[in-house]
């Protein structure tokens, strides 16, 4: 994976704030993979049950996507920047805090 340079913008500790994703809007796009600093996004394939919970345009978007989804694997690394949030065109990514 590619990091980004800047990291001038990730103030918080990690730790402090986490990714939180909306499957039904991901369409597995990967930009939240491509720009976040850190690595704590990965593209997965969604599981039966994950997929069966999701609402009826949220399945259509998954079927359409091949089941793949962004997953904030290293979510305990999040620095809070925001640059997830903001690349991802469907607006599935908000950060919480801890």
């Amino acid at each position: 994976m590619t990091m980004a340079s800047d990291t001038s913008s990730c103030k918080p500790d990690a730790g402090k704030w986490f990714p939180v994703i909306n499957l039904s809007k991901c369409e597995g796009k990967q930009d939240c993979v491509e720009v976040c600093p850190y690595d704590v996004f990965e593209m997965q394939e969604m599981t039966s049950d994950e997929y069966k919970a999701l609402n009826f345009a949220g399945k259509l978007k998954t079927w359409v996507h091949g089941r793949k989804k962004a997953y904030a694997v290293k979510a305990d690394q999040c620095h809070a920047c925001g640059l997830c949030v903001t690349a991802c065109p469907e607006k599935a990514i908000k950060l919480a805090k801890v």
